[in-house]
């Protein structure tokens, strides 16, 4: 790979990295709005159980016996399950720092709000610190990702020359 392409791979790499700290923040500012919506619903439903002297578990065992309360069963038990993975998530995403975030994309794994914060998210230029150490964190992955390709052409035409 020419020291050209190594550099416009590079600079691919800091552009798109930049944005990251910026998406970064956008994502868990939504993934917390998920959590406060679902947390409301999960309190409703849970007021509702007490209500009826159960707890969540025994309210959700009773939601069966007909299509539908076997469907809103089914769907409450998701809500549960969606809640608890997003509060883990969010915990651990609030805890870390926008440039942090870099290490944790596993984290951002809530589909929908990932693609609501993709569908809203617009680039711009990286003007603060953590978008600046993201450039060069992209900026150095692009350039060692590059002479690994470099490597791995020459060796490849080396062999095809033997």
């Amino acid at each position: 790979m020419t020291g050209l392409l190594r550099l416009i791979l590079a600079l691919g790499c800091a552009v798109a990295l930049s944005q990251f700290p910026a998406f970064s923040d956008q994502y868990v500012q939504r993934l917390g709005g998920q959590a406060d919506a679902l947390q409301k619903v999960a309190a409703e439903f849970d007021a509702s159980a007490e209500r009826a002297g159960l707890t969540r578990q025994a309210a959700l065992d009773q939601l069966a016996g007909t299509r539908f309360l076997d469907s809103h069963g089914q769907d409450m038990g998701r809500v549960f399950t969606r809640l608890a993975r997003i509060e883990t998530d969010l915990g651990l995403l609030r805890a870390a720092s926008a440039l942090e975030r870099i290490a944790l994309p596993h984290r951002m794994r809530d589909a929908e709000t990932l693609a609501a914060t993709w569908g809203d998210f617009h680039p711009a230029v990286p003007l603060t610190a953590s978008g600046f150490w993201a450039t060069g964190i992209g900026f150095l992955m692009g350039w060692m990702i590059g002479g690994l390709l470099g490597r791995l052409f020459r060796r490849g035409e080396q062999d095809s020359l033997a």
